[in-house]
């Protein structure tokens, strides 16, 4: 379900520099990494989107009119009106970094400590900010655009125990 026109109009209010579009019934607003922490809370402290559905990020590298590398996705749900809304902020190197969500959805956590590990985006002020699908000893982000598809050696690089090993 779209954002209501109500909401929308409180949010435009309080910060009206957001791009704003809608589609397919989806509505996205479009912030920059400055004002992207701030935009989250007034839309869960004082809109009622009291659920962070996910937290993702897409690699923008070669896309034709493409201006910004990163693109970060907070996909957020008011459960008590059934009410969807998407919130985008751009980063690019070498300022991939943005204030983490983890103090207003404790959910953030493993879902900021993904897009870190696959993507390299740093989350400031994160808890835990350490890899969770990759081992430590991996130093690449493997869903950039730019990691070679048959990777930098890093398989080769880990200690590996035999079997039978003790």
């Amino acid at each position: 379900m779209t954002y209501s026109k109500e909401h929308s109009q409180a949010i435009q209010a309080r910060f009206p520099d957001l791009v704003w579009s809608t589609f397919r019934d989806e509505t996205r607003c479009v912030t920059d990494r400055g004002m992207l922490f701030d935009v989250l809370e007034f839309l869960k402290c004082e809109q009622g989107f009291d659920l962070l559905v996910d937290v993702t990020c897409v690699d923008y590298l070669n896309y034709r009119d493409a201006v910004d590398r990163f693109g970060l996705v907070y996909l957020l749900a008011n459960t008590a009106i059934n009410e969807r809304i998407n919130v985008r902020c751009f980063v690019n190197e070498p300022e991939l970094s943005v204030r983490s969500a983890t103090p207003l959805w404790q959910g953030a956590n493993w879902m900021e400590r993904e897009v870190w590990d696959m993507f390299g985006i740093h989350f400031e002020g994160h808890p835990d900010h350490r890899r969770i699908l990759m081992p430590d000893e991996f130093t690449a982000h493997p869903l950039r655009k730019d990691y070679p598809l048959r990777g930098r050696g890093e398989r080769h690089n880990f200690p590996v125990l035999e079997r039978g090993a003790s």
